[in-house]
């Protein structure tokens, strides 16, 4: 099987890399092509990759292509692309609200998955949610599957809204943990504390605290009912976050993600 992966930034090389160390290539290195001439070099410093300078003498030979590209950079790809794909090849989409009906119009095939990586793919954590146009078939979805696993676990879905639905919960997801993290990060210092003892309060709880729920089958509210007791601290911080509707808040931001990702689709 040879793959290609077309975008060496953030998400393409970090998928990149993990096909790369993976056995599912039987030993042929993954060919990697990015526009950038200094990217490219880059790439090729690292030694793990055939790395192309020219789409049009890797693209042909490539079984399976992951287009890890900019949403707003698909049709110039695209129209790069068209002369040189065949049918058996499938195209597997890392790119945020670009529909598998558009993927197949504009490459003029009908194997598409289209998925939904997020960052944490970069440390083997990411979850990836994907789907398929009917016309891959189950062998060529697990093998699919298989590819998306190395940097973490991947997620089939039925659909597309799924794909949409899943940008605003995993997709933009770790930014929201960001946020909560500065927010926190931001309190412990007007308490007086380092930046050094900052970081490791902040970030030693939340890895702590997804630890617990990964290893038990609690709920989160559970979990609260655990830590809070009637009258004191944390109680007092939850009833702030209640009176101040923080969690439709939070609700409200995972829809405009989603309603974002709707509207991408609908523009391409």
């Amino acid at each position: 099987m040879k793959v290609l992966v077309i975008g060496g930034g953030n998400m393409g090389l970090t998928y990149a890399e993990g096909m790369a160390s993976s056995t599912f290539l039987n030993r042929r290195k993954l060919m990697i092509y990015d526009v950038s001439p200094d990217k490219t070099v880059l790439l090729k410093d690292m030694g793990i990759f055939d790395v192309h300078e020219k789409l049009e003498d890797a693209l042909p030979e490539a079984d399976v292509v992951f287009i890890a590209v900019k949403p707003f950079h698909s049709e110039e790809l695209f129209e790069r692309m068209k002369p040189l794909m065949h049918k058996e090849q499938i195209a597997v989409s890392l790119m945020a609200g670009v529909t598998i009906g558009r993927i197949q119009e504009g490459l003029g095939i009908s194997k598409v998955v289209r998925s939904m990586p997020n960052l944490p793919a970069q440390v083997g954590k990411g979850v990836t949610s994907y789907t398929e146009s009917k016309e891959v078939s189950r062998v060529e979805l697990l093998m699919i599957r298989n590819l998306l696993d190395t940097t973490g676990e991947s997620i089939h879905v039925k659909n597309e809204n799924f794909i949409d639905a899943s940008t605003g919960i995993s997709g933009s997801g770790p930014a929201y943990v960001f946020y909560f993290m500065n927010s926190m990060l931001e309190a412990a210092l007007k308490m007086g504390f380092s930046e050094h003892d900052s970081r490791v309060l902040v970030s030693q709880t939340f890895e702590g605290a997804v630890e617990l729920f990964n290893q038990n089958d609690l709920s989160p509210t559970l979990w609260m009912d655990r830590v809070a007791s009637k009258g004191g601290t944390t109680r007092a911080a939850l009833d702030s976050m209640d009176d101040n509707n923080v969690k439709e808040l939070i609700k409200e931001a995972a829809y405009a993600a989603f309603d974002r990702a709707v509207e991408l689709g609908e523009e391409s």
